[in-house]
């Protein structure tokens, strides 16, 4: 580890926040508020894998596992619902009914059932999964230590890339990055992702802050002259190599800011349509096929939040809920899935078939998942929109199932397994951990590196957890 911490030393410039877009300069001192400077590297890593990239489907709220992936046709009625399975091309995988796409691509990807933890509240449960670490405080959304999203864009901060290294999308009213425990704790905030809100599939969807009108260009000229007249002054009295460090900082942020590059990336229309039907012209499947045009042009970490499928014209439904929180209280998880699902299914296959069909299948990883599984045993309960008993499912970290796909990985796997109930893994139990150890992997960053927190004290990138062995890369 002595080794590791003196290379943590060696000059780096940094990712693009949404604040360095916005401000064009803030970044450098950002992070040198943070207690990182900006002549700080972020971590070891393997050079060979700089040109890796990850895309990250977030599902809050915890998709429902038993009417997924995981199905129990043979478990008591309160415990295997109203979907019946159907056989897909890969042994011992049965998907939901409302999934046939999933059916006939289940070669591309593999499914993990066996994932657990022991946080129930959404709060905890988005710590948890995301920071690899057991947070401080069971509930809320305010990290105590950097999302997994934030350590990848610390790692990478000396690549050079025309798109920001990390991003985000969203809706436009929950993009901040406690809403889903995108915080990056004691790295700053210049390490959270420069978040894309707002429906790509709509007709007058824009990706705001990455052009300069005519009405503002002479003023960002103003501020680069400022910042080279500020930095020549600088330069006279630091000898440390942090106004240096600052230049690299600044520059590529205002490259980013004023360079089509980046604004043609987010540019679905350069898509043809058929592709674009392919993925589904709703919000889920236009936000995927983003995240894939992102990796292409060079983003690191793309992750794409899928929680309201009512948009893009789908209509309401009185007995749905915004998010894959399927509390009875909150829908009808039948009827509500019977919108969901086909959606969801149409946005991820899409996303794997184009990943492998455009040969992106080694570079790229894909992880779709929520913060836990739902209750392998049904409640009923008066919904709070209908006014009538319904069925749902309440939060269940004990057991949980999420789809990988991509990075080299063999595919057409099934990765553990649960108890006859759905309840518990009883084969190859695996953590968070072993995910994200994973993850890391295939980005080249050595997860034994660390970052000093708020009081100095080095804190290793990923406490614990193993690689899983299954989706490692293939020769």
């Amino acid at each position: 580890m002595t080794g590791n911490r003196q290379r943590l030393t060696s000059m780096c410039p940094g990712p693009i926040s949404r604040r360095s877009l916005l401000q064009a300069g803030v970044l450098g001192s950002a992070a040198a508020g943070a207690g990182l400077s900006a002549t700080q590297a972020a971590a070891l890593r393997d050079a060979s894998a700089a040109d890796t990239a990850l895309i990250f489907i977030w599902l809050p709220g915890g998709p429902p596992h038993m009417e997924m992936y995981d199905m129990k046709p043979e478990a008591p009625a309160d415990y295997r619902g109203l979907f019946r399975p159907i056989a897909t091309r890969t042994p011992g995988l049965d998907v939901c009914e409302l999934m046939p796409r999933h059916a006939e691509c289940s070669q591309r990807y593999n499914i993990i059932r066996s994932v657990a933890h022991e946080f129930a509240d959404h709060g905890g449960g988005h710590k948890r999964f995301l920071t690899a670490r057991h947070p401080a405080t069971p509930t809320g959304f305010v990290n105590d230590a950097p999302a997994v999203g934030s350590i990848v864009a610390k790692c990478r901060e000396n690549l050079s890339r025309p798109v920001p290294n990390y991003i985000s999308g969203t809706e436009p009213g929950r993009a901040g990055v406690d809403v889903y425990s995108f915080g990056a704790a004691y790295l700053g905030p210049s390490y959270t992702p420069f978040n894309v809100p707002g429906d790509p599939a709509s007709e007058d969807f824009t990706v705001r802050n990455l052009s300069v009108d005519q009405s503002v260009a002479g003023r960002l000229n103003d501020r680069v002259t400022l910042l080279k007249n500020f930095d020549r002054m600088k330069r006279r009295v630091d000898g440390s190599g942090l106004m240096s460090a600052m230049d690299q900082f600044n520059s590529q942020a205002v490259s980013i800011l004023t360079s089509n590059t980046a604004r043609e990336a987010f540019d679905l229309s350069r898509e043809p349509d058929a592709l674009r039907d392919r993925y589904g012209r709703h919000c889920w499947g236009q936000r995927c096929l983003m995240a894939r045009r992102l990796v292409e042009a060079g983003c690191s970490f793309v992750t794409m939040v899928m929680e309201n499928p009512y948009l893009s014209g789908v209509e309401w439904l009185k007995n749905g809920t915004y998010n894959w929180d399927s509390h009875a209280v909150n829908c009808h998880l039948f009827d509500d899935a019977h919108v969901r699902l086909p959606i969801y299914d149409q946005a991820v296959t899409a996303l794997v078939n184009d990943l492998y069909d455009r040969g992106l299948d080694r570079r790229v990883m894909l992880v779709v998942t929520g913060e836990f599984g739902r209750t392998p045993r049904i409640t009923t309960q008066t919904g709070s929109q209908t006014g009538v008993m319904q069925p749902g499912r309440d939060h269940w970290p004990q057991a949980m199932s999420m789809l990988v796909a991509g990075g080299g990985m063999q595919t057409g796997q099934v990765i553990g397994a649960t108890n006859s109930r759905g309840e518990y893994p009883q084969e190859r139990p695996l953590t968070p951990n072993d995910l994200w150890a994973t993850v890391y992997r295939h980005l080249g960053i050595n997860p034994e590196s660390s970052f000093p927190d708020h009081n100095g004290r080095p804190m290793p990138i990923l406490p614990y957890g193993e690689a899983i062995r299954e989706l490692l890369p293939v020769s």
